[in-house]
């Protein structure tokens, strides 16, 4: 089954009807207002604002906020390159 991680600005019944009925499990922790509290992975929703956070972390990066490349190619090589020095600062 495929999931959507989204955050709390998404916990509406209707956009969780809308998922499923587009066969989506909704990882969507419940807002603070609800009455009756939602279940959610929460592992999932972990690992969903990692990869936020770390997108985050590559658009602080002028270069490629700008993406001042013409070609999809250097574009990614730039991403990569980014991505590596981001990955061996924080480890």
């Amino acid at each position: 089954m495929e999931f959507a991680a989204l955050d709390k600005g998404y916990a509406a019944d209707r956009i969780r009807a809308r998922l499923a009925r587009d066969g989506l499990e909704t990882v969507i922790p419940p807002a603070q207002h609800r009455c009756k509290k939602l279940p959610y992975d929460e592992e999932l929703y972990r690992g969903r604002n990692r990869i936020e956070r770390f997108f985050n972390k590559l658009k602080q990066v002028r270069r490629l906020a700008t993406r001042d490349d013409k070609l999809a190619k250097t574009f990614f090589a730039e991403v990569c390159l980014v991505a590596a020095f981001l990955l061996i600062r924080n480890s």
